[in-house]
């Protein structure tokens, strides 16, 4: 499916009723195996991401060529449409410029872009700082004008809750929805309330961000869908399963009965084949050098 299908179909979708619900996929794995799984969106999570390519903290540490080229091959990788994290846009206006004509050039559906400080922090630790209103305001606009195509959306997220209250935070979220924002993202509400407020008052599609021992309370999808919230990330979700997986599949490795300890605990050889794409491969060879 083309880049182009895939926001038509988003954008579709987002016209429809109902909760979205995206997971969050980190590596190239996790994207085929979210993909496919039948879901309407994937989320290219930041901190994922960053710490599966480089075993570093979603601390601003990561590059704009770091994160465009892992969103680049989640997006060729699969058929589903994928919102990925562009961080503070990694620099000025014209890098916001560059980094959004970046995203859609590498056939993403959409970027998430923050009002944070740089070097940035994850969304649900201490110690975020986020920039005056009017220079995000300018971030968006310039957001806005770089996108090729007006399918490509835009995600403004602000982090100032935790820092600066919840006012200011909703503040900030209307006026980025004033300067073009498609899709809005008030980070890390910490109660049902709060929640509700944020649903209920602003004028955008509302996405809400599940975090697994975060700030926010994770409610059940069909009270976040009554609520009001569009989309519903789990950002954190996958990677947390998967340390805890592997974990457990390599303590198995230290004991003597491995076969045991490990039995209904992996996923079967041939099938993950498949999922990686051996399977083309199989036929390319019995098409070429038995042809």
């Amino acid at each position: 499916m083309t880049a182009a299908a895939k926001r038509q179909r988003l954008s579709a979708r987002l016209a429809q009723p109902g909760l979205i619900t995206a997971p969050g996929i980190f590596d190239m794995i996790s994207a085929r195996l979210a993909d496919r799984m039948g879901f309407d969106l994937l989320y290219m999570t930041g901190y994922g991401t960053v710490a599966s390519y480089l075993g570093l903290p979603d601390a601003g540490l990561a590059t704009y060529t770091d994160m465009v080229n892992r969103a680049t091959a989640f997006a060729q990788g699969s058929n589903t449409p994928i919102i990925a994290d562009g961080d503070t846009g990694y620099g000025g206006l014209l890098n916001v410029a560059h980094t959004v004509r970046g995203y859609e050039a590498g056939g993403v559906a959409g970027i998430q872009l923050e009002d944070q400080e740089f070097p940035k922090k994850c969304g649900h630790t201490p110690g975020r700082r986020v920039i005056p209103l009017e220079d995000m305001v300018k971030k968006i606009r310039v957001a806005s004008d770089a996108r090729s195509s007006a399918d490509f959306l835009i995600i403004a997220r602000t982090d100032a809750r935790t820092t600066l209250g919840l006012d200011e935070a909703m503040r900030r979220a209307e006026a980025y929805s004033k300067a073009g924002a498609d899709i809005l993202f008030v980070e890390s509400p910490e109660s049902e309330d709060e929640l509700a407020h944020i649903a209920s008052t602003l004028d955008k599609p509302v996405l809400v961000n599940n975090v697994e021992g975060g700030r926010t309370p994770i409610l059940p999808k069909s009270r976040l869908e009554q609520l009001g919230f569009k989309l519903a990330i789990y950002p954190a979700t996958g990677f947390l399963a998967m340390g805890h997986a592997l974990e457990q599949a390599y303590t198995a490795l230290q004991q003597d009965d491995t076969d045991n300890a490990l039995k209904g605990q992996l996923y079967e050889f041939q099938d993950f084949n498949k999922l990686v794409g051996f399977e083309k491969v199989w036929d390319f060879d019995k098409k070429w050098n038995e042809g």
